[in-house]
């Protein structure tokens, strides 16, 4: 496997293999809440949608700081911001 071209020592191999793991796992989500973030910030105009939208993000959001994704404060500010922009909506 390609994966121990450089490693020698057995923990060094696990650790190369849990750090990708750990990093394609880590890609997964935080794609999943930019994909949420641009679902709930619609520009059809429609207020009820995006606020339903609003809520599955923050959900996703939220679910990526428990799994150690995003610190806390990062979350909250992207909460806040998309919070904003929805609820300034016409």
């Amino acid at each position: 496997m390609e994966v121990y071209d450089l490693a020698n020592i057995k923990s060094a191999k696990k650790r190369i293999l849990v750090s990708r793991t750990r990093a394609d796992r880590n890609k997964a989500i935080r794609s999943g809440v930019k994909t949420a973030i641009k679902k709930a910030a619609v520009e059809s105009g429609d207020k009820e949608a995006a606020k339903a939208e609003l809520t599955a993000a923050t959900k996703t959001i939220e679910m990526a700081a428990s799994k150690g994704v995003y610190h806390k404060n990062n979350v909250a500010r992207k909460i806040s911001r998309l919070s904003k922009a929805v609820n300034g909506m016409a």
